[in-house]
């Protein structure tokens, strides 16, 4: 793990309103029945369950554990040291700065997705390796190669030269349920450990670590009680049946170790991200296009909600996704096709499953009532020059394209880039709105979104951009690159 998550201070309240328990049928039933018994003031409720139905972990442990591996890293860092004074006098350049090598170890492990050795394992333990080495349950070691990571999500992919091996199926991991048993597969502290199973259950799912300001950016964990240490990451969070339904990724813990609260990526999630870094090389990540929060007692008595389930939007992006919907301030997401949105985490993790291009269906409270809004998902644009669906190219977050004659003549001019959606990036942070029409950029005049993007690679400092504003008027702004 990069970093520990402290947890600053937790309180629960207990208070009992009526007696409850929980009693096992006489009559196992062959699929798990909940039933409720009112009678008298105590409130009993009844489960069926069938012997397969309590907690064995013998299938599970057996099955997915060769498909988990150890993987240990090297990053090298070169380091400036200065020789003695007195030297550089008697030898000369001898005593100018010196620079050397350095080689840091780390690890962490792994899970083999694919037979062919496709491994999907942490973006924070294979981050700035330059040597990555993959041990199998078996003892056998293979150098691996990074296809490709995500530290939005904190996974990453590599691959090692190997055929015929064992994995671990995914899982939907929206069907999980809280106090469902899970198994946790890794190596935790170091290669002594490798290949150590701890079981718990899940404690809470779309969950946002505590006081986390990392570099997450899409946060909707399965939290669990299972333990779970540095050298965990990038294992396996296996179901009873043993299919992968997380990968381990954090702990919230005052000491750096595991104190009861650890997190995983949930699988869902993970298996979107895998394959575009299969398929592409890159995420080809959407976005919905709105700012907003959870609902809190204030919001759910001043929209007059009868539930604190939901998301509500507090502002359309301009040219997003959810503006040409047609999404409004104050509308309330509840659902995203069939999945039931109860907080920001869980919109997140839904909407990161989705695909540019892909279609869903909103359903959102507007004035007390619910309706239904068809969404078409846009890609957020982050690597410049990259071709999006609708044909436009990607430029610092912006999509820029060129201008039809209509609008070349409406301006009375000749040739220009037009914006025709901003999204978040420098271009945006700048000023940058959509129907802007670019005419200049470091002084030099451009006519297609391939002019934008080469001048803007030649410039070290600064883009500055020169054009029409959507009103007709002369407008300019810039932004610095130093920060790339």
């Amino acid at each position: 793990m990069k970093k520990n998550i402290t947890l600053i201070a937790a309180c629960v309240l207990l208070s009992t309103l009526a007696a409850f328990a929980i009693t096992k049928a006489t009559t196992p039933a062959s699929v798990p029945q909940d039933s409720f018994n009112t009678s008298g003031a105590a409130m009993y409720r009844t489960v069926n369950l069938a012997q397969t139905d309590y907690p064995d972990f013998t299938f599970a442990a057996e099955s997915a554990v060769d498909a988990v591996v150890y993987v240990e890293v090297s990053v090298k860092s070169t380091q400036n040291y200065q020789i003695n004074p007195f030297f550089e006098f008697f030898f000369g350049d001898q005593g100018a700065p010196q620079s050397r090598d350095r080689v840091r170890k780390g690890s962490g492990s792994g899970v083999i997705i694919r037979s062919d050795g496709y491994i999907v394992t942490n973006n924070h333990v294979v981050a700035d390796a330059s040597e990555v080495k993959v041990t199998l349950n078996n003892n056998k070691s293979y150098p691996a190669t990074v296809i490709g990571t995500d530290p939005a999500t904190d996974v990453a992919l590599i691959k090692i030269d190997a055929e015929g091996l064992p994995i671990v199926e995914f899982e939907d991991s929206d069907k999980l349920r809280l106090g469902e048993w899970v198994l946790a597969i890794g190596s935790p502290l170091g290669e002594e450990l490798r290949s150590t199973i701890t079981a718990g259950i899940v404690s809470a799912k779309g969950r946002s670590m505590p006081n986390y300001t990392g570099e997450f950016k899409i946060e909707s964990f399965i939290q669990t009680d299972a333990a779970v240490n540095p050298g965990n990451s990038g294992g396996a969070l296996v179901n009873k049946a043993g299919r992968l339904v997380g990968i381990n990724t954090a702990i919230v813990s005052t000491t750096g170790s595991y104190s009861g609260y650890s997190f995983a990526v949930p699988s869902n999630i993970v298996s979107r991200i895998v394959s575009d870094l299969i398929d592409f090389g890159s995420v080809k990540r959407v976005m919905l296009g709105i700012t907003g929060g959870n609902i809190t007692e204030e919001k759910e008595k001043e929209l007059k909600l009868s539930s604190p389930n939901g998301v509500y939007i507090n502002e359309v992006q301009k040219g997003s996704t959810a503006d040409k919907a047609g999404l409004k301030k104050d509308d309330v997401i509840i659902a995203v096709d069939t999945v039931k949105i109860i907080n920001m985490a869980s919109l997140q993790e839904r909407v990161n499953s989705f695909h540019p291009g892909d279609k869903a269906k909103v359903t959102v409270i507007r004035d007390g009532e619910n309706k239904v809004v068809n969404v078409e998902f846009q890609a957020v644009s982050s690597d410049n020059g990259s071709v999006q669906a609708d044909g436009s190219v990607a430029f610092y977050g912006a999509n820029l394209s060129t201008p039809s004659k209509e609008k070349l003549q409406e301006y009375g001019i000749k040739k220009g880039v037009e914006i025709t959606s901003v999204g978040r990036g420098k271009m945006a942070d700048a000023g940058a709105v959509e129907g802007f029409i670019i005419l200049y950029v470091n002084d030099q005049a451009v006519s297609s979104p391939e002019d934008v993007i080469n001048i803007a690679s030649k410039s070290k400092r600064a883009v500055f951009i020169e054009g029409i504003s959507p009103n007709g008027r002369a407008s300019y702004f810039g932004f610095g690159k130093d920060d790339e």
